[in-house]
């Protein structure tokens, strides 16, 4: 039996690829333990037991980006954390550690490196977070979202995805995807969605051309996500929802879609052959920009920067796309040209390489 210890979270991000490698690894083999290290704060609090996983949690411990207090008590706190990993790990009696990080991960590969136990990681983001640069130095076990990530040791293996989406049969669950939104079935659809926090600038733009759009033949399938901020105007073709419980059957019947880049966005558009418009998030250190331009490279998707995504926007460039079918479908194509649907058969491959009895 193998003791894994899975260490990550703080953001969806982070969250969602760990918990699908946990459930592939409770399919595989139902007699490992799989214990998840996070913080009481992120995310994973609620998902991983939810999902049926133990949490251990450690404090959340920020890294300093400027000389103060805080960053002189940095040190001595983050070495507390690790040498309570340390702890853990040796009565947990742990095999491996898998990081997928965030806030827990990097003090669990510190000390994944002191108790001298294998440690593998996983970068979902195209430009790598702190942790991951870190821990990336301590291991040759280096799994990535996507191509030319640097990284030491990166090797490609794709998105871990949610066993819904990796399994998903598009044109199959169609029916019951309209069904579930109150859409038609047979009228080409766009999906919009900001992600759970919501962006304004998408939604608002989408919202004052809402009418052009189904004019030009579309149902449009509108998550606001964020605060609600927008009042449903009652149009025929047109859904706006807060937030989406079943993205599964959203992507089943999106025929293109607009959104922010993140990685998992970018990465479940791709696997399931979705072209989309992405509008990377205009702050933070630019990753998201980083996120699509594989996809967009390949011809699979439009780069459109926050600034620019405008009404006068969608009635010059997205309206005429969207009338384009032939353009779509091809774009869907080469969007399924560098998608991955077996990213978590391919990280827990990479995964048990590490272990000594590989």
């Amino acid at each position: 039996m193998t003791n894994y210890l899975l260490a990550g979270g703080g953001t969806a991000g982070h969250v969602n690829p760990l918990l699908a490698v946990a459930d592939r690894l409770r399919r595989d083999e139902p007699d490992a333990s799989v214990l998840v290290l996070g913080t009481a704060e992120g995310l994973e609090a609620r998902l991983v037991p939810d999902r049926g996983y133990e949490l251990a949690t450690i404090p959340r411990l920020p890294f300093p980006r400027r000389p103060n207090a805080a960053a002189a008590r940095f040190p001595s706190e983050y070495r507390r954390s690790a040498s309570r990993v340390v702890d853990l790990l040796a009565e947990r009696d742990i095999d491996v550690v898998v990081g997928f990080g965030g806030y827990a991960a990097a003090p669990a590969y510190s000390a994944a490196r002191k108790a001298r136990i294998p440690q593998v990681l996983h970068e979902a983001n195209a430009r790598p977070g702190l942790a991951n640069r870190l821990g990336a130095r301590y291991t040759p076990y280096v799994g990535v979202a996507f191509e030319g990530t640097r990284l030491p040791h990166a090797r490609f293996v794709g998105m871990p995805l949610r066993v819904e989406i990796e399994q998903l049969d598009r044109a199959a669950s169609r029916p019951a995807a309209a069904a579930e939104f109150g859409l038609e079935a047979d009228r080409p659809t766009l999906l919009v969605t900001g992600g759970s926090l919501g962006a304004r600038r998408i939604n608002q733009t989408v919202f004052d051309r809402a009418a052009q759009l189904i004019a030009a033949g579309y149902q449009v399938l509108h998550v606001q996500g964020g605060r609600g901020e927008l009042t449903d105007p009652g149009l025929e073709h047109y859904r706006l929802l807060d937030y989406c419980d079943r993205m599964d059957l959203a992507l089943a019947i999106a025929d293109v879609a607009v959104a922010r880049a993140g990685a998992a966005t970018v990465c479940e558009f791709a696997a399931l052959g979705i072209p989309a418009v992405y509008v990377p998030f205009p702050v933070g250190n630019g990753e998201q920009r980083f996120n699509a331009a594989g996809v967009v490279g390949a011809g699979g998707g439009i780069l459109v920067d926050d600034a620019l995504f405008l009404p006068e926007w969608v009635d010059e460039q997205l309206i005429p796309l969207v009338r384009d079918r032939d353009r779509v479908t091809a774009m869907g194509e080469r969007a399924a040209s560098v998608g991955v649907r077996d990213g978590s058969d391919r990280m827990v491959s990479l995964i048990h390489t590490s272990l000594p009895s590989a």
